[in-house]
Order: structure tokens, then C-alpha cells, then sequence
């Protein structure tokens, strides 16, 4: 097994032992957390959903991130990072979402907001929602993406620890 598809399989068992379902709320890696979790045979007994909410109306739409908070703060925000998450938690039967955020370039990049920031959004069932944020090397869009779902899934398993 992949170093990528162990970590999946460690965080599907933790969701397991705890008896809950996961949910992704995903923007810049396009469904490949979701995709990871659900390569792993026997993952329909932990895996809920995932919302590939790409554009800002998908995020508005299927997550209920507030237009306020994509005016003020943009897509790739701390604040939006948490309610893709909150969002993910509400409109699911999930007790653990992920959510991400970012810009995998190689365009989109800005002295504030480079090629490789993702935030991340975490929400756990009981659990105040939580978000990191991470600059990741630009090392191509690929590298940005796979080390988005990386950091997700580390994220998520070091929260049912």
C-alpha cells in the first residue's frame, strides 16, 4: 500500500472504532479525499458523502457558506474553511468532516494568498470546528493536491486519537 492509501486506511478504521461516518467537503483537490477513502474496500460502512464544491455558488449552495463571508474574507479563507465544514457536518449523517481550501495553481496566486496556501476545516461532532492553515512548496499543482489530502486525512486521524 501506498504511504497516502495506509493513512486513508488508519483514519477509516479510527471513524470505525468510534462509530461515526466521515463526510469531505472538498474545493481544491477536486473529490481526491474522498476518492482515497473510497478506493479502501469496506469503506460504505464509514464514508457518508463528500460535496466537491468547487466554485463559490457550490460552496453557498451545497455547504451554506454565507455570501458575507466569501465577499470579505474569499474562498480560500480561514472563515471559509470552517463553515465548509460546519456545513458538511450539518447536511450529512457524518460525525467527522474535512474540508479544504486552496490554490493549487499553477495560477490564481497572489503576494497574500500564494500557489500552495490551503486552509483546512475540521468538524467533529461535539467538538468546537477548527481550522489549520498551511503553505505547502510550489512544486506543481499535483504535489499541492496530494499533500492537501495528506495533511487532511493526518489532520482528521490525529482528532480521533
Amino acid at each position: 500500500m501506498s504511504e497516502l492509501r495506509d493513512l486513508a486506511n488508519d483514519f477509516l478504521q479510527a471513524c470505525e472504532r468510534r462509530g461515526i461516518l466521515v463526510a469531505t467537503a472538498e474545493s481544491c483537490t477536486g473529490g481526491m479525499i474522498i476518492s482515497m477513502l473510497t478506493d479502501i474496500p469496506g469503506s460504505s460502512s464509514m464514508v457518508d458523502r463528500g460535496f466537491v464544491a468547487y466554485s463559490n455558488d457550490a460552496k453557498k449552495d451545497m455547504l451554506g457558506v454565507s455570501a458575507d463571508t466569501l465577499g470579505r474574507h474569499g474562498a480560500v479563507s480561514q472563515e471559509t474553511a470552517l463553515e465548509m465544514a460546519q456545513g458538511a457536518l450539518r447536511n450529512s449523517r457524518a460525525g467527522i468532516t474535512l474540508a479544504v481550501t486552496g490554490i493549487a495553481g499553477p495560477d490564481g496566486g497572489s503576494a497574500e494568498k500564494p500557489v500552495g496556501l490551503v486552509w483546512f476545516g475540521m468538524a467533529l461532532e461535539g467538538k468546537p470546528v477548527i481550522a489549520e492553515r498551511v503553505v505547502f512548496e510550489n512544486r506543481g499543482r499535483d504535489f499541492i493536491r496530494r499533500e492537501t489530502v495528506r495533511h487532511s486525512l493526518a489532520m482528521g486521524l490525529k482528532a480521533l486519537a
